[in-house]
């Protein structure tokens, strides 16, 4: 990490806090679906594939469904619609989905994420975020939010789990 990376960013959750909220947003996941066998956490490539695992893992302790992970990759950074990748196969048909991101800002990010569980038969599609922008120009709400955070548009928002020593959330 630069020096510079660290002068403007303000940290809002500690590690200890957004691992809180994981769990919490885990518990929320299995109230909402205790009648299911399984479910499947589909993250979003980068800190949102992350927060999946983690959520992964949560829902494995805390419950007895058999939760499958999934990671979604495509380019957020084109304006049109760019492929999704699954990183391996797995049937999604009449399954309860939780696409996992870090954060929802516009929602364009998960709009895109919805395209391939709306060619198949679903039974429930959901989203989970860590914080929630409320910046949407989508009509994407998230099901399970861990922090709501009212920000300007020129600030950035930053969810750190794939680096153990920064952990957090972070204003920029």
């Amino acid at each position: 990490m630069t020096e510079n990376s660290t002068v403007s960013r303000r940290q809002i959750l500690s590690a200890h806090q957004t691992g809180q909220k994981i769990r919490r947003i885990a518990f929320e996941i299995y109230e909402q679906n205790l009648k299911e066998k399984s479910i499947i956490i589909a993250g979003i490539a980068g800190e949102g594939f992350a927060f999946a695992k983690r959520l992964t893992a949560e829902l494995t302790q805390i419950s007895p469904l058999d939760v499958r992970l999934i990671e979604l990759r495509f380019d957020k950074n084109v304006h049109q619609q760019s492929a999704i990748l699954f990183d391996r196969e797995l049937n999604v048909e009449n399954q309860v989905v939780i696409i996992a991101d870090d954060v929802l800002n516009t929602g364009r990010t998960l709009a895109f994420a919805l395209e391939p569980f709306l060619k198949v038969p679903m039974k429930k599609v959901q989203v989970a975020v860590i914080v929630d922008r409320s910046h949407h120009k989508f009509p994407i709400h998230a099901d399970y939010v861990g922090y709501s955070l009212s920000t300007t548009l020129t600030e950035h928002v930053e969810v750190v789990l794939s680096r153990a020593e920064e952990e957090g959330v972070y204003l920029k």
